[in-house]
């Protein structure tokens, strides 16, 4: 599958940063993009995999490997060696020909501060997510078994969630100890299990920890391990100026579906259709649809509540205006009294009701509209 948006986005990221960063969770494809990318670019290049032990030990004297007569330089995994950002850093500014560097990795900058760090104004991060809503063709299997390309391609369902079990396996037991986190891989599973079933919920981290007999800061540790590599969303609460009490804890997701179905076991179309967390499935798979399909930073969505009761899922600032996101999983959308509440606090310019179908569009009234997410993302 050609993934030209993400092609385009590294060239133009190229234009003006002599490093760009490809990072996201495993298995999503950012090696085969990057091998596509030096086809391109032809011979002359040198790709490292530092899960290779030989490329591995050419690291170990990178000034014998790195040198200005490349044309291109690729390292995946470069979270397996963190300390050669400082050493890149050092090559771009001793050499007046700036050659193309991708950086491949399996965890945020946040994760591997030796790149935002040492390389600061050198260094472009790039997302690569699971395979998109517009990159997949059947909506049903997609959002049951999420868009990682070995799960959405795999002949069924039961080898589709196979696959995923032992992604989940491997993450616990090999990537996260990568990292460099000794985490016992039973204590994270079940965090990772738990925050399946509080999924698209306000986070309440003590509880957590109270059914987890361990501490807060604990839990919050893990959260952000899962969260630094792709596979947790945490959205902040917006706070506006008002007399009514406001929610101020997050809300989190898994970020993946099919992650999200096999950590709760469900693993076909007729268990999520009668599952408690149906809805909320669905919330979780349009709002990571229109994330990566607008392109909006994590900076700019927030969701909103009061302890009243009147919500919002989600709430983006995007070209000077306010958007906000109802997501229900129903063929008769209606305005609520927290939804008119929503949008007279916030002050919002319109407020869209997510819903499943084809081709659904039409107004609730000035502010209030209705959208299925297929229409959404023809935008």
């Amino acid at each position: 599958m050609q993934r030209l948006k993400f092609k385009e986005k590294i060239q133009s990221f190229f234009k003006v940063f002599p490093v760009v960063a490809l990072v996201g969770p495993r298995q999503v494809g950012k090696t085969t993009l990057a091998r596509e990318w030096t086809l391109e670019k032809g011979n002359g290049g040198l790709f490292l995999d530092l899960q290779n032990p030989l490329d591995l030990a050419r690291l170990n004297s990178p000034s014998l490997n790195i040198t200005p007569e490349l044309k291109f330089l690729v390292v995946d995994e470069i979270q397996l060696k963190p300390e050669l950002f400082s050493y890149l850093r050092s090559f771009i500014d001793a050499n007046k020909r700036k050659i193309p560097i991708l950086l491949l990795g399996s965890a945020s900058r946040d994760l591997i501060k030796q790149g935002s760090e040492s390389l600061a104004g050198r260094i472009a991060f790039l997302e690569i997510p699971p395979f998109s809503i517009q990159e997949t063709e059947n909506n049903q299997v997609r959002q049951l078994r999420g868009g990682y390309p070995l799960s959405y391609l795999a002949d069924n369902d039961a080898d589709a969630f196979m696959w995923l079990r032992e992604y989940i396996r491997t993450f616990l037991e090999r990537d996260i100890p990568q990292l460099g986190f000794n985490i016992p891989p039973a204590a994270m599973r079940r965090i990772w299990e738990m925050i399946a079933h509080v999924h698209g919920n306000i986070l309440n981290f003590s509880e957590l920890g109270r059914s987890m007999a361990i501490s807060d800061h604990t839990v919050r540790r893990y959260i952000d391990i899962l969260t630094g590599t792709f596979v947790v969303r945490t959205v902040q609460p917006w706070h506006e100026n008002i007399s009514k009490r406001q929610v101020r804890a997050p809300k989190i997701y898994i970020r993946d579906t099919g992650l999200l179905h096999s950590l709760l076991r469900i693993e076909s179309s007729e268990m999520l259709s009668g599952h408690p967390k149906l809805g909320a499935s669905w919330e979780g798979y349009a709002m990571e649809g229109l994330i990566h399909f607008f392109d909006w930073p994590s900076e700019n969505i927030f969701y909103w509540a009061t302890h009243s009761g009147a919500e919002l899922d989600l709430l983006v600032f995007s070209n000077g205006k306010r958007i906000g996101f109802e997501f229900k999983m129903t063929d008769n959308p209606k305005s609520t009294k927290s939804i008119q509440v929503a949008i007279e606090t916030l002050k919002l310019d319109e407020l869209i009701i997510v819903i499943p179908g084809v081709q659904i569009s039409f107004e609730l009234s000035g502010k209030l509209k209705v959208r299925s997410l297929d229409v959404l993302m023809q935008a």
